[in-house]
């Protein structure tokens, strides 16, 4: 089996940004900051246009911000009533 070596020297800046992008996509990612990410996917589409990974990594981050957006908006009312509650109380 022949041993395949990457030589970075080689890569297009279009490549090397590209990468970047991607890479930091991932960490953000990693860390469940989705708009972040998805902005990055978005700059490596800039250098590597209609890419199939990057578009699939922002449809997840798309569906991700959207999950998240549905749990505040069931739990932001829930905080209200709970903290409005508790003022009635002390009253």
């Amino acid at each position: 089996m022949a041993h395949q070596e990457v030589n970075e020297g080689i890569l297009t800046h279009e490549e090397i940004m590209y990468n970047y992008f991607m890479t930091r996509g991932v960490d953000f990612t990693k860390i469940e900051l989705f708009r972040s990410a998805r902005e990055h996917y978005k700059q490596a589409l800039i250098y590597k246009a209609g890419d199939p990974e990057a578009n699939e990594r922002i449809d997840f981050c798309n569906a991700q911000i959207r999950s998240d957006r549905k749990k505040v908006l069931v739990i932001v009312p829930f905080v209200l009533a709970l903290i409005a509650a508790v003022i009635a109380l002390n009253v």
